[in-house]
């Protein structure tokens, strides 16, 4: 069902997928979504839209981070949970140890056997089911546990009333939503009002997923599938808003999830013609990933681009993926940061996403940074490791869970700035690549933190401005400072790089000048003369230290992002 070429190169899911499937007497409106805690918010969509969930567990992996997410999100809900461990025909399953990771998720009324004889349908039994996807073992119980477990779709109102969790865009039948509906039915001709949008539209054409769109005569209730909107303008159909029939007094549906963009980065074109282009693309991308945001910004150094809010890492490297294949752009990636809520002297609250729009210190009363629940799950063998990583970040313990006796569940309190950079790999690393995490927005807390410069020949260089904690300045400045000594071609002149907190210097390096030998063609006479070729180069230099500008080539920016 993974139909983008990214999904299966790397063999993730990145866009959920609805499909209809008929077994024996009964339809399935089924919709597959992403494992991995950056698409959350595709999670979120697909739950809203069904009354079950199927919580599969890889019998080779256990029970991981964003299993344990995904499973918070449906027991929100009130949705009925199907454990199933898929995997169980490799040689190196743990069905048995997987087994206890999910009685201790799920807690002790969860059942372990296989089939679905025993009794299954009690209320507070939830039997674990073992499959295999790849020699098709144990799918029909899976199948015939949906229909016994997961209530079917409530009769609801006569009244017409249908969620959109998703939407694609087609020239000649404009925006194609996709809807899941709670009430009434919906056929071809009528006439719709998107309910937050406010606007109106007629039905072109209504149709089902199998996978692909096949058109049907109408769409009842309880059914998931689409409907060709007619309207031109992808802005007005929002993920999340609820069509109802126009002129009808019905008001929207609740329970929806708005995305949640905790990661900021900045996308310019390393082409300053494609400025349009990189628009365009944006846009286009926005139709099929409704958590995308971004906004336009420029920059002295790097000219004209785009703030983009994500909703983690592994969201900005599919999105840039996307734009570098689908569209043919080349980019310049800023680090990524995180949202800042400043509180000024006078009363204003704002929010900053960069640190060039932080305020002057003199107006400001406190910062507070976004703080997230942090979950490890690890073998216990790792342990020791993982917890000297999580010791060399901001943190705040809460709690340690055993899900069996091997695996352990770490819950930390930390600055959503320290894990967004390269933590996971750093986890990934010292585990060996057996640890996973998920971590949740939980708030803002305040902290000491100041804006870092760096000044190059004396002059402040925006671009590489970052916000820190102030005991953490030093050290990054120093770091920044090394690296840019390396990379920032010689000019004829010594360059002063410092890293800077208001007006104090914290660390500095010097690029020495480039020498050019003025003595090179004498071939002879009085020393005197070598000397006073020498002072005049000396007092050259000095005015060129004094008056000369130091030009930073693209490939600098481009190293230092990289970093």
């Amino acid at each position: 069902m993974d139909t983008m070429e990214l999904e299966r190169e790397r063999g993730i899911t990145i866009k959920l997928q609805p499909v209809r499937m008929k077994y024996k007497d009964y339809i399935l409106n089924l919709i597959d979504t992403p494992g991995h805690v950056d698409f959350t918010y595709e999670v979120s969509r697909s739950l809203a839209a069904v009354e079950g969930v199927i919580l599969l567990v890889d019998a080779t992996q256990g029970v991981q981070a964003q299993t344990l997410a995904n499973l918070v999100l449906a027991q929100r809900q009130r949705l009925t949970v199907i454990p199933v461990i898929n995997k169980i025909d490799l040689p190196n399953a743990r069905t048995k140890e997987v087994e206890e990771e999910i009685v201790s998720l799920l807690g002790p009324q969860t059942m372990s056997g296989s089939g679905i004889s025993e009794k299954t349908t009690s209320a507070s039994g939830r039997e674990i089911l073992k499959i295999s996807a790849k020699t098709g073992e144990g799918v029909k119980e899976v199948l015939e546990a949906v229909i016994q477990r997961i209530p079917p779709a409530p009769t609801g109102d006569s009244e017409f009333w249908a969620l959109i969790f998703d939407s694609v865009f087609d020239t000649y039948k404009g925006v194609i939503a996709f809807i899941r509906v709670f009430g009434g039915s919906l056929k071809a001709g009528d006439d719709i009002k998107l309910f937050a949008a406010k606007e109106r539209g007629e039905v072109l054409e209504v149709g089902h997923f199998s996978p692909k769109l096949k058109k049907s005569q109408e769409l009842l209730n309880g059914e998931i599938g689409y409907v060709a909107t007619g309207i031109k303008l992808p802005q007005k159909v929002r993920v999340g808003d609820t069509i109802i029939r126009n002129n009808s007094g019905a008001s929207a549906l609740p329970g929806y999830k708005e995305p949640l963009l905790v990661v900021f980065a900045s996308f310019y074109p390393e082409d300053s013609d494609q400025f349009d282009d990189l628009k365009d693309a944006l846009e286009k991308l926005k139709l099929t990933d409704a958590s995308l945001s971004f906004e336009p910004e420029s920059s002295p150094a790097l000219g004209r681009g785009f703030r983009l809010g994500f909703l983690g890492l592994l969201h900005i490297e599919i999105i840039s993926e996307r734009l570098k294949r689908e569209f043919g752009l080349g980019l310049i990636i800023s680090s990524p940061t995180v949202e800042y809520e400043v509180a000024l002297k006078n009363g204003q609250a704002i929010k900053i996403r960069s640190a060039n729009q932080i305020p002057d210190p003199s107006f400001i009363e406190k910062i507070r940074e976004p703080i997230s629940q942090l979950n490890i799950i690890a073998p216990l063998s790792y342990l020791g490791s993982v917890m000297k990583l999580i010791g060399e970040i901001r943190n705040d313990y809460k709690e340690t869970n055993y899900l069996s006796k091997e695996i352990v569940r770490l819950v930390y309190e930390v600055p959503l700035s320290e894990i967004i950079t390269d933590f996971y790999d750093r986890l990934k690393s010292v585990s060996s690549g057996y640890a996973s995490m998920s971590y949740e927005p939980t708030g803002y807390n305040e902290a000491d933190l100041v804006r870092l410069d760096i000044l190059i020949a004396g002059d402040k260089v925006e671009p590489f401005s970052k916000i820190v904690p102030r005991d953490q300045a030093e050290r990054v400045g120093r770091a920044m400072v090394e690296k840019l000594k390396d990379v920032i071609p010689q000019q004829l002149f010594a360059v002063s790089l410092q890293a800077a907190v208001g007006g104090k210097v914290l660390a500095r390096e010097t690029i020495k000048a480039r020498r050019k030998d003025v003595t090179g063609y004498l071939y002879g006479g009085d020393v005197t003369r070598k000397k006073k070729l020498l002072e005049k180069q000396k007092r050259g230099k000095e005015r060129m230290k004094e008056e000369g500008r130091v030009n930073i080539p693209q490939k600098v920016f481009l190293e230092m992002l990289k970093r």
